[in-house]
């Protein structure tokens, strides 16, 4: 329920007690069969563990660094992506996302703190997420292309608030992910 375009996939399940198995074929399947290999995910945190995941995509026609000069200013996207309220970067000196920076914000009426884990400039930038109820990891992944910068966002979500996210709103985080990078390819053509 945190961070969320032309192709994408959500799909939701649950974890079974002798331990985790895909939540749903249709994820491994479908636009599941396009992702990409070079996406991080730590421990804990891969799609088939996942009670809530949204995949989505977009060719932008601007370079990387452009894109993901938008994305660790984090404290703007109030101005150009309406699902993100009160973000507040909170131990980055130039006010910006780095590894390990902490920031907090609001998204889909839910409180989240977040902190990066998985930086590489003007390529890939993942973080944390925790809220009520749920724990997340979202990710963005820049390829350059000849077209400009080509990019894939996933998030995976667990716990009882993204079960029940998932059971109320199925499509909500996936459109809100389409939405971001929509408004993302906007500001960064422009």
């Amino acid at each position: 329920m945190f961070c969320m375009v032309v192709m994408g996939a959500i799909a939701a399940g649950h974890a079974q007690a002798a331990g985790w198995k895909p939540i749903n074929e249709a994820l491994f399947n479908g636009d599941g069969t396009q992702r990409p290999k070079d996406i991080y995910w730590p421990d804990g945190f891969h799609p088939e563990q996942a009670d809530l995941f949204a995949h989505n995509e977009i060719v932008v026609h601007a370079s990387c660094e452009k894109v993901f000069a938008n994305i660790v200013d984090a404290q703007a996207w109030p101005e150009w992506y309406p699902n993100s309220h009160n973000v507040m970067v909170l131990n980055s000196p130039d006010g910006k996302l780095h590894e390990g920076a902490r920031f907090s914000w609001d998204t889909f009426g839910v409180h989240i703190e977040s902190r990066v884990n998985g930086f590489a400039p003007n390529s890939r930038i993942g973080w944390f997420g925790h809220g009520t109820g749920m724990h997340a990891y979202h990710t963005f992944l820049l390829l350059k292309t000849d077209e400009g910068c080509h990019i894939v966002t996933e998030e995976v979500v667990k716990g009882p608030g993204a079960i029940e996210f998932s059971e109320k709103q199925p499509n909500a985080m996936h459109e809100g992910h389409d939405l971001w990078l929509s408004t993302l390819k906007q500001r960064s053509e422009n």
